[in-house]
């Protein structure tokens, strides 16, 4: 099936081309009109692939939060770490008009926008690890990453408030959240940090497998409770810094996804949902960036627009049932 979504993607866009000639580009052809060659190599294939990494990274990042902090709505925006992202972001478009310069360094464009990004998510991430080691309780924790989470809105709806028009409209779109904001150059660079970012995660299923049964006899079984939560909110942060300032803010498929994990399988067995998550989170990336292009008519829908569609009949339904324990 995910290989099935994965050529849907890259057969069917929001310009028509022909089946025919779309496996005739993928097998080495020229095809018939130059801009068909491009549109399905440097940019169907390069968004298809994105949408593929971006979903598992997000898919992890919430099934990681969710098992530390015991809590099924813990997630990379909830903690704040999406928002220090998209503050980055919002310092560069609206501050600076576009631009970053440090000493002698003159970054513009792209490179200023995942510079800030990265900064932004890693500086939550950083302030949110400083937490943890402070605040002992999981809950408290995650009601602090909230806190933070308000904060950097609120400094980013003042940089609004001063910005210029072309400013604000460039945040905006960018807010929107899209799989196209890989290039082909820098793909190769996306996807190795993402998949190490993958990997390093599910080296962690046995201590999130022994914190199922509570903090204290995970503890007395030799896990290091501050390390683990420690290493996930690096990883987190990263994985989440990458995929914004890349993409933009992605809602809901990082908080949704899991749960469809454990819907799916009806176990909390980290060996089964790990790999499932991942793989769902593929799915589900892919089925949206679908959705994006379905208009059919040059123009393509907003990514943030599509995945509420999926992730709040899941988190209702999750806080619904009485009997859910994470």
């Amino acid at each position: 099936m995910l290989l099935a979504i994965f050529l849907v993607n890259i057969f069917y866009g929001a310009v028509k081309i022909p089946a025919s000639e779309v496996l005739g580009i993928l097998k080495g052809d020229i095809a018939s009109n130059v801009s068909w060659q491009y549109i399905v190599m440097s940019y169907r294939f390069p968004q298809a692939l994105t949408a593929l990494l971006t979903g598992s990274v997000l898919s992890v990042c919430g099934l990681m939060l969710q098992a530390i902090f015991r809590n099924p709505l813990a997630d990379a925006s909830i903690l704040g770490i999406s928002s220090g992202a998209g503050l980055g972001v919002a310092c560069v478009m609206l501050l600076f008009g576009g631009g970053l310069y440090i000493g002698g360094l003159s970054f513009g464009g792209f490179a200023a926008v995942f510079a800030a990004a990265l900064s932004g998510a890693l500086v939550v991430t950083f302030i949110m690890l400083f937490l943890s080691s402070v605040i002992r309780n999981n809950a408290l924790l995650l009601v602090a990453g909230v806190m933070l989470g308000y904060v950097t809105s609120s400094v980013v709806m003042l940089l609004n408030f001063f910005a210029s028009a072309d400013g604000i409209k460039a945040y905006v779109q960018w807010g929107m959240g899209n799989f196209s904001g890989v290039s082909e150059t820098m793909l190769p660079l996306y996807a190795t940090v993402s998949m190490i970012c993958i990997v390093v995660s599910s080296l962690l299923v046995k201590p999130l497998n022994l914190m199922l049964i509570g903090s204290r006899y995970a503890e007395n079984l030799g896990v290091n409770i501050k390390r683990l939560r420690t290493t996930i909110l690096l990883l987190t942060g990263i994985m989440t810094a990458l995929s914004t300032s890349f993409c933009g803010p992605i809602a809901f498929i990082g908080l949704a996804v899991p749960h469809l994990a454990r819907l799916l399988l009806r176990t909390d067995d980290f060996r089964l949902i790990m790999p499932t998550t991942i793989l769902i989170g593929a799915l589900v990336a892919l089925l949206c960036n679908f959705v994006c292009v379905l208009p059919s008519n040059g123009g393509i829908l907003p990514l943030n627009a599509v995945t509420p569609f999926l992730g709040v009949p899941i988190i209702l339904y999750v806080i619904s049932r009485k009997s859910y324990s994470l």
